[in-house]
């Protein structure tokens, strides 16, 4: 049992390293398949605005733009396993400490945003399947259906307008403290609550229809009991993957809506990037997303082969 976990352990492993080096291909080739010409940018953004052929052949060797395609993948990639991502086109400085300082902003928001989303999808799950096909099931399901269908930065505008200028509660401008991160987790979590809320329901329904829920009812057990101490349990393992995955969509909406409510967070560093076409720093924000998303994958996958070995051996 413990060796077919531990197999287990090793091929999630390389299975995640495999994922990085293929994204690592793919987000390199950000650069040389980009409109316009780098060592162009990089000598406007220093204020040379009709740079010489002789300026721009220097920048290219600078950069090692002027080696052959598959020496500079690796030599980025060299540079990118240590953290180094070159310095932003925009200002100049270091991607990595930029994009440093950013971090704590954003996993801030996103800790808070997984917290409520994990919490309002139990809550409305559990209210849904206990209330099965009543008034609270009806009104829950649909507003799972049609909130999800509201994009993240609507959501975020409509926080503002009524939330924040209406009744005067939060800030317009966030100050990136545990203070003001509630109205942009809310806005971030909605999305993902109302998702998480349709699977771990349907779940829910599937395991409160297994034997063991009607022999336990047979015994006597009340429908919370039974969704509480056999369905719920039972219904998590499945919920903890698509959670595991949703983690990769927490960090992409992350842009949008720290964006939207002035968050000095990563994601609203990679929208001012994307606008100014400073690669360096997108490649470094999407290295960032791609390593978190490939990471809670390996994690989920590794807490469940722990909880369920049957997945191991299944698996082997």
């Amino acid at each position: 049992m413990k060796n077919s976990i531990f197999k287990k352990i090793l091929t999630l492993a390389g299975q995640a390293i495999l994922a990085m080096l293929g994204a690592s291909l793919l987000i390199w080739g950000l650069l040389p398949l980009a409109p316009g010409d780098p060592p162009e940018r990089i000598l406007q953004s220093r204020g040379v605005e009709n740079p010489t052929p002789a300026e721009i052949a220097a920048v290219r060797a600078e950069l090692n733009l002027d080696r052959p395609l598959t020496i500079q993948y690796f030599d980025w990639l060299a540079k990118a396993v240590r953290g180094d991502f070159s310095n932003s086109y925009k200002n100049g400085r270091s991607v990595s400490a930029e994009i440093g300082s950013r971090i704590p902003a954003t996993v801030m928001l996103a800790s808070v945003s997984l917290v409520l989303a994990i919490s309002f999808s139990l809550v409305l799950s559990l209210t849904s399947v206990y209330f099965a096909d009543k008034f609270p099931d009806h009104l829950i399901k649909f507003l799972t259906q049609t909130g999800a269908a509201i994009p993240s930065f609507l959501l975020g505008l409509f926080l503002l307008q009524f939330v924040v200028v209406g009744f005067g509660i939060g800030k317009v401008i966030s100050s990136t403290s545990l203070a003001d991160v509630w109205l942009p987790a809310i806005c971030l979590a909605t999305a993902r609550a109302l998702d998480w809320t349709q699977i771990l329901r349907a779940n829910l329904l599937e395991k409160m229809s297994a034997e063991y829920s009607f022999m336990a009812q047979a015994r006597g057990a009340t429908r919370w009991r039974i969704l509480w101490r056999y369905a719920l349990p039972n219904a998590l393992l499945p919920f903890l993957t698509v959670v595991g995955v949703g983690i990769g969509s927490l960090l992409g909406g992350a842009a949008i809506v720290e964006t939207v409510f002035s968050w000095n967070g990563i994601g609203s560093f990679a929208v001012e990037a994307v606008a100014a076409r400073d690669l360096p720093v997108v490649q470094g924000f999407i290295v960032f997303a791609t390593l978190v998303y490939v990471a809670a994958n390996f994690l989920v996958d590794v807490i469940s082969a722990l909880i369920d070995p049957r997945i191991s051996e299944a698996q082997n």
